[in-house]
């Protein structure tokens, strides 16, 4: 059980880190794009992200994965991270109109700065503090994530361990030997 839980965890935070480093890239692309830009470019990737976050993730998942059998892991972290950036384009695109007008970007624009150089030289590392705290939250609710659809048989396929999948092969023996559910759930609760 516990080499199961170390060689889960390594697959659990692999997921999680990778994919929220896609969500958070996606979605502060979409964020400072539409801040910095502002205007009609602001209004179509606000509308779209809305629409997006009007769908529920779990649901959106829960149909997308729901299609394959077997799902590599590569692909499940690919379907994991593109359905996580919507909020942080959001938050992103707050923290650039907050910003857009500081006068180091007015100084940056009158010394000749181009869009792209003011958007990631200048606005988005002023706009990491935000982006990193959504970045820690998104690991845990991935890992989470990733524990419940495994459960389910839609996520991390067997024989490859996963925490939510030890938690879901040991229903079998859950009175007989509660540690091999319980130690998968502890790994969860404290990581996340």
């Amino acid at each position: 059980v516990l080499a199961r839980v170390a060689s889960g965890g390594r697959v659990s935070l692999a997921v999680a880190a990778i994919a929220v480093a896609l969500s958070i890239t996606l979605g502060a692309l979409v964020g400072i794009t539409a801040g910095y830009h502002g205007g009609a470019v602001d209004a179509v990737l606000m509308r779209l992200v809305d629409g997006a976050l009007a769908v529920p993730r779990l649901f959106l998942l829960l149909l997308l994965l729901a299609l394959w059998e077997r799902i590599p892991v590569g692909a499940f972290i690919l379907i994991v991270g593109a359905t996580g950036w919507f909020g942080t384009s959001r938050l992103v695109r707050a923290e650039v109109l907050r910003l857009r007008e500081a006068d180091y970007v007015q100084a940056a624009r009158a010394l000749g700065g181009g869009a792209g150089r003011i958007m990631f030289r200048h606005l988005l590392p002023n706009a990491a503090g935000p982006l990193l705290v959504a970045a820690t939250l998104g690991v845990g609710e991935v890992i989470l994530l990733e524990a419940g659809l495994s459960f389910l048989g839609l996520g991390i396929q067997p024989p490859t361990p996963s925490w939510g999948g030890m938690i879901y092969d040991a229903r079998e023996v859950l009175v007989s030997a509660p540690w091999a559910s319980v130690f998968p759930a502890l790994a969860i609760a404290v990581t996340v």
